[in-house]
């Protein structure tokens, strides 16, 4: 790939020179904005900015296109895709015999290197000249208000200066638990997963959310032996409890042995193998073990401390995404624990930089704000997420129990999605399930969820029906066309309206 995935109109361009450093230029160099990490969430608002006549420059320590790019959501979905793909196959007339064999490995692993750029960040250097950023190699640390100084891979340091706003743009690493033994078993987190040039005969992943169903998922499929290992009653603790279900169900068809309620206590390794021990002194033994087991915000050497802020938390910001109690700090994307996924980073990003941009012009936000452009509603209300599993799980908005927590007098409304024509079309035997959640008072949506193959498609017609506080009464007159799997709204609706 040769350009950003990222950013609006990203044009290709050849790679440009980072801005210089010498040892002996020591002046501090101004902007009107510093973005700390190049990753989608520091793109986008170093584009937002400049694109208002701002003058940016961006700071990143590793790769220009950040953990989306190389060790998430691209070599992570282009692993994934072949083993839906097939899946897909397997289940219509004509084709199942044709997909009998096993996924070619190297083919699936040479093209998720491709999706990842090979590790090579050309083209995202290139998109940040063409908007006229300026990139700065090396760690960034803020150095007191509205100063950052980035100290480069020869230890030169340069200080950079802001005139209205200083972006922390770092996003989030994976935890792996201080256990026993963990250090000298060497295991893998996610960037591991989705970056690995061979596959394990054997594979451990400890953790049932979305990173270890979806890797559990990918290297069954391209020939290891899975044991996917959950300290809880089952997987995606966060969504719809059929929706873990349903996925754990097709692990295990899928040969992979999924475990519940399973705490790891220790691992050890002894040459090519690692023993994962369990509470209550069971055992299992692998190749590698996946750790993915939650997330913590990469804050812990950006110079919090320097601001007044502890290093290694989360930052607490408004719907502007402004640091809270600052009035030129800004943390966007998975540094503030709003919403940990890309597409909800790169969402505050817009809103943060249309945000920057108008407080530098003087603009009252209040006045400015037709359309909601400088408030991240979205992460309270209508987050969006697919697991691409096979089957997949998509949601938006709330579940039933979080609508409940939050006080919301609701009705689940369940739909068995085999029994939609567009369902049974797509694929035999086609198993799935849909629920929306209505607010009785309001008579609008404050959720949904799908499982079932396909329905990450669907996704984006609840987030609209949820953001949008669509009345019920309007979406019965939204007709879905016939035969597809979205006949399902028109199931939910009149079950709803029994």
């Amino acid at each position: 790939m040769t350009r950003s995935p990222h950013a609006p109109g990203t044009p290709e361009g050849d790679t440009s020179p980072t801005a210089p450093a010498t040892a002996a230029d020591t002046e501090a160099v101004p902007y009107d904005v510093v973005v700390i990490g190049a990753g989608p969430v520091g793109e986008n608002v170093a584009d937002r900015v400049r694109a208002a006549g701002l003058s940016a420059a961006i700071v990143e320590s590793e790769l220009v296109g950040g953990e989306c790019s190389y060790w998430a959501c691209m070599p992570s979905k282009a692993l994934l895709r072949p083993v839906t793909a097939r899946a897909d196959a397997r289940r219509v007339p004509g084709l199942r015999q044709l997909v009998e064999g096993p996924l070619d490995a190297p083919a699936v692993l040479a093209h998720r290197d491709d999706y990842a750029s090979h590790w090579k960040d050309d083209g995202q250097v290139g998109w940040l000249d063409s908007i006229g950023a300026d990139l700065y190699r090396g760690l960034g640390r803020l150095a007191g208000t509205r100063r950052v100084t980035v100290t480069a891979a020869d230890g030169t340091v340069r200080t950079l200066t802001a005139r209205h706003a200083v972006a922390v743009c770092t996003g989030s690493r994976a935890v792996v638990p201080d256990l026993p033994g963990v250090a000298d078993a060497r295991p893998w987190t996610s960037r591991e997963a989705t970056s690995a040039d061979h596959v394990p005969e054997r594979l451990a992943v400890v953790g049932g959310g979305v990173v270890g169903v979806e890797m559990a998922t990918a290297w069954q499929a391209l020939g290891s032996r899975v044991t996917l290992l959950v300290r809880g009653d089952g997987p995606l603790p966060k969504m719809e409890p059929f929706a873990g279900e349903l996925v754990a169900d097709a692990l295990r068809e899928a040969g992979a042995d999924v475990r519940t309620g399973a705490s790891v206590t220790g691992v050890r390794r002894a040459g090519a193998t690692v023993t994962v021990e369990l509470d209550g002194g069971g055992t299992v033994e692998a190749d590698e073990v996946l750790f993915a087991t939650g997330r913590a915000p990469r804050t812990d050497d950006v110079g919090l401390d320097t601001v007044g802020l502890e290093p290694g938390q989360w930052l607490p910001v408004d719907d502007s995404c402004r640091v809270e109690g600052s009035d030129w700090l800004y943390a966007v994307g998975d540094v503030n624990r709003r919403a940990l996924l890309t597409h909800q980073g790169k969402y505050q990003a817009r809103v943060a930089g249309a945000a920057i941009a108008a407080r530098a012009q003087g603009v009252p936000l209040l006045e400015s704000d037709r359309w909601g452009a400088h408030a991240a509603t979205a992460d309270h209300a209508a987050v969006p997420q697919v697991v691409f599993t096979d089957p997949e799980a998509a949601s938006a908005g709330l579940t039933l129990a979080a609508a409940e927590e939050a006080g919301h007098r609701v009705r689940a409304v369940d739909y068995d999605l085999a029994n939609v024509a567009g369902a049974g079309l797509y694929a035999d035997g086609y198993r799935g399930r849909a629920r929306m959640i209505v607010d009785l008072d309001r008579e609008i949506l404050l959720g949904a969820t799908f499982v079932g193959p396909g329905v990450s498609e669907l996704l984006h017609s609840a987030t609209i029906a949820i953001a949008g506080e669509v009345p019920i009464d309007r979406l019965w007159h939204a007709v879905p066309a016939y035969p597809t799997i979205s006949e399902v709204w028109l199931r939910l609706l009149e079950t709803y309206r029994g």
